[in-house]
């Protein structure tokens, strides 16, 4: 009874208020980038962002890894507010450090100390797998794809926010059947999992740099907007999640749609040389984030609640490592296609969501299945 208070009173404003923080570091991270790598030759200049942006997010990538695995044993012992307060200690500490810099103008690589810190403290792996498992276990499980979306659109509202300016509970609750637990099915959602998170990290992280440049040639405004209406598909895929729920749309359904969404909008954005195309692109990603939280919530349905913080926190870590071979292959294949098709890494990121669609449509399948053959049981 207590979780669940906690996560009543204390988890949509803890994730409002820690991304409202995020969203003004992320555009001021950005901005002081590119300030510092500013150079008459474009090509130079890019060059300098997006070695500073793979180094950087490799460091993030790599530290929370030994922390985050101890502090989900921690949470998964009944402590579950420990996986999440320690990360944000680490995130004010370390945020507090752009500060100095901007102040007193130190070089641009003293802001490798950020991930450093940020990641010793278990990172962003740490602190979101601490949140869903503590939705997880407020949450029943016709209910779960739904309480855990909703947090994902607390985190995106904030976003939105600050950038744009610049149910009745069932007594089953937190209750899963044990039987349902399927060990394939669990590897087929990891991969599908990491091969989405592979395709919507790497084009976003190459979309940062994309903006900045010729065509486009963004500025700090731009980018304050562009950075909200990425927060704005956090309230359309909640919609979408709403609107999927009530017509009995399955959970694995809902995976596939969105992976649809992300595919046709990253494609395009590949041929995208002005603004208004930009938008129109993100546009047709309106269900792009629905995916993640519901393979979270498949996945919670496959193993106990007393391991809801490491199922989690071994999901986010494999995003993790696995973007520790893909960052820097995507940055050098942006480099590289930089004078010739600089939009081909969005083609790219195209051709794994069609693969991660692969895994996630056989969980479907076999889903169904069992589905069947439980109601030929009950018969």
């Amino acid at each position: 009874m207590a979780v669940m208070m906690s996560c009543r009173k204390y988890i949509a404003p803890l994730v409002f208020c820690a991304q409202v923080a995020s969203s003004f570091f992320d555009t001021a991270l950005q901005m002081i980038v590119k300030e510092r790598c500013a150079n008459h030759d474009r090509d130079v200049e890019q060059k300098a962002i997006t070695n500073f942006n793979m180094t950087f997010n490799m460091v993030l990538k790599f530290m929370p890894i030994v922390p985050a695995i101890l502090l989900a044993k921690v949470g998964d012992r009944g402590y579950r507010k420990v996986p999440i307060v320690v990360p944000l200690v680490g995130y004010f500490l370390s945020r507090g450090l752009l500060l100095l810099d901007i102040v007193l103008n130190w070089p641009l690589q003293v802001l490798y100390a950020v991930p450093v810190i940020h990641g010793l403290c278990g990172g962003f792996a740490s602190y979101w797998a601490g949140v869903m498992a503590l939705v997880s276990v407020c949450s029943g499980e016709d209910e779960r794809s739904v309480r855990i979306m909703r947090t994902e659109l607390v985190y995106g509202i904030a976003g939105f926010i600050v950038l744009g300016e610049r149910q009745e509970r069932r007594e089953s609750v937190g209750i899963i059947n044990h039987e349902a637990r399927d060990k394939i099915n669990i590897a087929l959602l990891f991969v599908s999992g990491i091969l989405y998170d592979i395709a919507v990290a790497g084009g976003m992280e190459m979309l940062g740099a994309y903006v900045l440049k010729d065509p486009l040639s963004w500025g700090a405004t731009e980018v304050g907007y562009g950075n909200a209406l990425g927060s704005l598909l956090f309230i359309t895929s909640f919609l979408g999640v709403k609107m999927f729920t009530r017509c009995s749309v399955r959970d694995e359904s809902m995976v596939m749609i969105g992976m649809v969404s992300f595919a046709a909008g990253i494609y395009f954005m590949a041929f995208v040389t002005t603004t208004p195309m930009y938008f129109l692109a993100r546009s047709i990603t309106l269900f792009a984030l629905i995916p993640m939280p519901t393979i979270r919530s498949l996945l919670s349905k496959q193993v106990r609640g007393t391991s809801y913080g490491i199922t989690f926190v071994m999901l986010q870590l494999s995003f993790k490592i696995a973007s520790l071979v893909t960052t820097p292959i995507y940055t050098k294949i942006y480099q590289v296609t930089l004078d010739t098709f600089p939009g081909f890494v969005f083609i790219l990121s195209s051709i794994f969501t069609v693969l991660s669609m692969i895994p996630i449509s056989i969980v479907g399948c076999r889903s169904a299945r069992h589905d069947g053959y439980e109601r030929i049981q009950g018969n």
